[in-house]
């Protein structure tokens, strides 16, 4: 009895030791060289950790000074086992009259997601089947060589090159979109095969970087269509976006293009230079920058194999040739899918809204269908996708009824449309933005 009582004692103890925040504490520590975020009422110190963050220190720094349970939730499919990185972190907890979220969110909103999100564990619904991606990789690599076959039957006229040119770039969207599976760790129950076989899809396929896709991509879906967050809406100066950013811009008399054509000009510099000019600069000068040499390396493969297929029948200029058309067609067809779904939406600075309200104000849907799933690689559930990264794509029309009900319950708005009205709302939405700025810049 008196060992048990000592025990409960020294329990006691260092319970009591245990240091207790307020979210006004909390939320101070918001800065690059000073982090600290909330996950399940712990409070974590991930300053120095941040740089070895598998998925980038500024995923890390964008949920800084906030309740971080639902993101942390949403990008590890295995939580249990990523605790151990964090458990030397813990520096205390929310004190006991603190509320669970920060920034009066909607308590009982972020409850009911956190059942819905239980609700789908329970269905399976994060389970992958092993056959839809076989068989989707399948077809890339059939795409491949039936491109060779044709050129090599068929020669190298101009009709000839140009269905090969169109082969090859549905070969390369689809291999995006898969690379997009594996990237998410949404395909095999163990990260280090997602991360092996997501190299293999991004580099040997398609010529790019895992890491660079990883560090980029996960702020957009932990921040999406925040200024200063989402590197998606970061357009140097190009465009202006949303209804803030136009006035802003307006006001401060900056011109660096006349923004109110940017919906006539995005036809000249947006699709058509995405791809082949901007990544592609991008990705090369990240991965010698920041000496990603396996990334390097599986790139390398890619070009290799892409031009001992290709020299033979076009030669240097003409192969070369020959991949900047390919990646000029796949730049038209990732630029129209993935704007179609956030540019109409809003875009604004941080408003700190929960998970469910932050995603679902950035998201829309399109309308399903057989061609549409594969022609977006199931992006035209991008609302599901958002809320639940980690789901295998093929599982989302089955989680959609209940968002749907989530979203009717709290008055969220749950937005879906055709795929031609979604295209259209591009040009629709940049031309407001662009005249909201020059209404600004001549009279504000």
């Amino acid at each position: 009895m008196g060992k048990g009582g000592e025990k409960g004692e020294e329990s006691g103890e260092c319970k009591a030791q245990i240091p207790l925040y307020t979210w006004e504490e909390i939320q101070k520590h918001n800065l690059r060289t000073d982090m600290w975020l909330v996950i399940e009422r712990k409070v974590y110190n991930v300053t120095r950790w941040a740089n070895r963050h598998p998925g980038g220190h500024r995923v890390i720094s964008h949920c800084a000074g906030e309740d971080a349970t639902d993101a942390f939730q949403a990008f590890h499919i295995n939580p249990t086992l990523v605790q151990k990185f964090l458990k030397p972190l813990l520096i205390g907890e929310l004190a006991p009259g603190e509320p669970s979220q920060d920034r009066d969110k909607n308590s009982q909103l972020v409850e009911d997601f956190r059942t819905l999100r239980k609700t789908a564990e329970d269905m399976n619904l994060f389970r992958a089947s092993p056959l839809f991606f076989s068989l989707y990789l399948a077809h890339i690599i059939a795409m491949e060589a039936l491109a060779w076959l044709l050129v090599s039957y068929f020669g190298t006229g101009w009709i000839t090159t140009l269905f090969l040119a169109f082969i090859l770039a549905t070969s390369q969207a689809q291999a995006g979109w898969l690379q997009h599976d594996f990237g998410h760790l949404s395909v095999f129950k163990k990260s280090s095969w997602n991360h092996l076989v997501h190299k293999f899809v991004i580099g040997h396929l398609k010529g790019a970087s895992a890491n660079w896709w990883n560090h980029r991509h996960f702020q957009h879906h932990a921040k999406p269509n925040i200024f200063k967050k989402d590197p998606d809406v970061n357009m140097l100066h190009v465009f202006v976006l949303g209804d803030t950013q136009p006035v802003e811009y307006g006001k401060k008399k900056l011109k660096y293009l006349p923004y109110n054509h940017q919906h006539e000009y995005f036809f000249l510099i947006f699709p058509p230079l995405l791809i082949p000019v901007y990544f592609q600069i991008q990705i090369i000068s990240t991965m010698i920058k920041r000496m990603f040499w396996a990334d390097l390396a599986w790139a390398f493969s890619y070009y290799m194999r892409y031009f001992i297929t290709y020299i033979p029948f076009y030669g240097v200029l003409g192969s070369l040739s020959l991949l900047t058309f390919v990646r000029f067609l796949e730049s038209h067809w990732f630029v129209w899918v993935t704007q179609m779904n956030h540019i109409p939406m809003e875009i604004d600075f941080e408003k700190h809204k929960d998970w469910l309200s932050s995603q679902l104000a950035a998201t829309c849907n399109i309308e399903q269908s057989f061609f549409n799933d594969w022609f977006t690689g199931h992006l035209n559930f991008q609302i599901e996708h958002h809320l639940f990264p980690t789901m295998p794509r093929h599982n989302f029309w089955k989680v959609k009824p209940l968002v749907k009900s989530l979203c009717a319950k709290y008055g969220v708005q749950y937005e879906e449309k055709p795929l031609g009205k979604a295209f259209v709302d591009i040009i629709g939405s940049l031309k407001k933005s662009g005249d909201l700025w020059l209404d600004a810049y001549l009279y504000k």
